[in-house]
């Protein structure tokens, strides 16, 4: 393989715009020499033909021609480690074309270098397999595995004696996404947003900020069922609302998972409850023939039980190792959704994992309630989107046949997808939906019960209402731009003379503006 050309010159790649007639070099390159199944990354490496400064967009880490590889696969594996990090669902579907002889002749090439030592810690690593070179010299060295001014790792990490690596991996062999550093990511670990948030505590006084948090417990559970297109009952709801109230006091765990999973499901005549034992798709049916028409495929029934496992298993390592919160978060609650490990209640199993990660790790001060289910649905147009940058570009690569029931029957073997991803996109999404709670959504909260106990006091002041009719008087002033109709002031509050009526509605406006 060595012999064949690997760099890839074009204007057009797979849909894509080549800049400057660039050459395509790295991952993707080696993607399309072996025709490897996986999405090719995010971001093409290409060199462009003339002296530029390095730079990278949505699409494109962009070299001058100083930085071209020698064409050779190792040269190649070289540059895409140094500059674009580790993908390992890559590695995991190379090492599974290759065969042992040529991976050992690959890393001939440098025995001692800090790029054959890493992918071949990687091979042992991912393969499960050793391969026949004796240990790395004693002398060299521990380097670590990532690097952490590209991607997010462990401070730490487990030595390899047999390498002369550190795997500092945020994860494990059973589930491992990954986090690149952006502007985005950078900025919000340098804004301190934990600091931000207790002094967010500290400025609401204690009745109002449980007050707070228990509205928002409510209206979290709400949009929760809302995002899923559904419209629960208010005791539904009620009961969600307190599961999420408790999210981090119990260890997680499979079991804690299936009980979560009973407090969606009131009704179960129609849903199996449990792991899946049949294959699973997010999507529609066509209307003419009934065939599933999916926009994302879930994980194999039958590899459910060791994704979840690894998940558990990656998320207490996370957590032992005092491993970025939100980050944490984003990396398990989006690998759950993308698993899918349940015929229903992913979603909100999804956005509870978030709650239950953000209160474990003290994220959120004791007392507050994110309300991420909220500000996701504020945002659901990118939520979707961000959970299709995903599930869209690996439909192409998951073979898939109709079942007698009209649901999908995976036929090859898909679950490194969905243990090995980017979990960039969901990262920077989920800061998003934080900064907007901390920034907007629980200080208007809080801001509408200042001014509701005013209103309240100046009812009972002036007229001694019960506080029930004062709690209903309110809240069709707030749904109804401070106006209370005639229709409602006749039949609801018919004691309220006109002028009286108009007096109410003038303090609401004072207040409420």
């Amino acid at each position: 393989m060595n012999s064949v050309n690997i760099s890839v010159k074009a204007s057009v790649f797979r849909g894509k715009v080549i800049p400057e007639f660039g050459t395509i070099v790295g991952y993707t390159a080696i993607i399309h020499l072996y025709q490897l199944s996986l999405p090719i990354p995010s971001k093409i490496a290409i060199i462009i033909n003339k002296e530029i400064n390095r730079y990278e967009n949505d699409e494109y880490l962009a070299f001058p021609p100083s930085y071209t590889p020698n064409d050779s696969i190792y040269e190649h594996l070289v540059f895409a480690l140094k500059y674009e990090g580790i993908n390992l669902l890559f590695f995991k579907k190379l090492f599974e074309q290759i065969s042992e002889k040529e991976m050992i002749s690959i890393l001939s090439i440098e025995p001692k270098g800090q790029y054959s030592l890493k992918i071949w810690f990687l091979y042992e690593f991912l393969m499960n397999k050793i391969l026949s070179i004796p240990n790395a010299d004693t002398k060299l060295k521990f380097i670590p595995l990532v690097d952490a001014k590209q991607q997010y790792c462990l401070d730490g990490g487990v030595k390899s004696g047999r390498h002369r690596i550190i795997n500092n991996l945020p994860g494990t062999v059973d589930f491992c996404p990954l986090i690149r550093k952006t502007k985005k990511i950078e900025a919000y670990i340098l804004d301190d947003i934990p600091s931000k948030t207790n002094k967010l505590s500290e400025s609401i006084h204690k009745d109002i900020l449980l007050r707070t948090s228990a509205f928002l417990m409510l209206k979290d559970s709400k949009a929760s069922f809302s995002i899923e297109g559904e419209k629960p009952s208010n005791s539904r709801a009620v009961r969600w609302g307190k599961a999420i109230g408790q999210a981090g006091s119990t260890t997680l765990t499979v079991e804690e998972l299936l009980r979560l999973q009973q407090i969606i499901i009131d009704n179960n005549r129609f849903v199996s409850m449990g792991f899946r034992t049949e294959g699973g798709f997010v999507g529609v049916h066509d209307r003419n023939t009934s065939e599933p028409i999916p926009d994302h495929i879930s994980a194999k029934w039958q590899d459910i039980e060791q994704l979840v496992n690894g998940l558990l298993s990656a998320y207490n390592l996370l957590k032992d190792n005092k491993f970025n919160p939100l980050l944490s978060a984003a990396a398990i609650a989006f690998g759950f959704v993308f698993i899918h490990p349940f015929e229903d209640g992913n979603g909100r199993l999804h956005r509870y994992l978030i709650h239950h990660i953000l209160a474990e790790t003290k994220f959120t001060p004791q007392g507050i309630v994110f309300p991420v289910s909220s500000a996701i649905l504020e945002r659901i147009i990118d939520y979707r989107k961000v959970l299709e940058s995903f599930s869209s570009p690996l439909l192409e690569f998951i073979n898939w046949e109709k079942t007698s029931k009209n649901n999908i029957q995976v036929l090859n073997d898909t679950i490194d997808f969905y243990r090995y991803f980017d979990a960039t996109k969901q990262t920077e999404f989920l800061i998003e939906c934080v900064e907007e709670t901390i920034n907007n959504i629980i200080p208007r909260e809080a801001e509408y019960l200042l001014k509701y106990d005013k209103m309240k006091i100046w009812l009972d002041d002036e007229f001694q209402m019960p506080d029930k009719m004062i709690d209903l008087l309110i809240n069709i002033l707030t749904h109804n731009e401070g106006k209370l109709s005639k229709r409602k002031s006749d039949k609801m509050f018919a004691e309220l003379t006109e002028k009286e009526v108009k007096k109410i509605e003038t303090e609401f406006s004072n207040l409420f503006s």
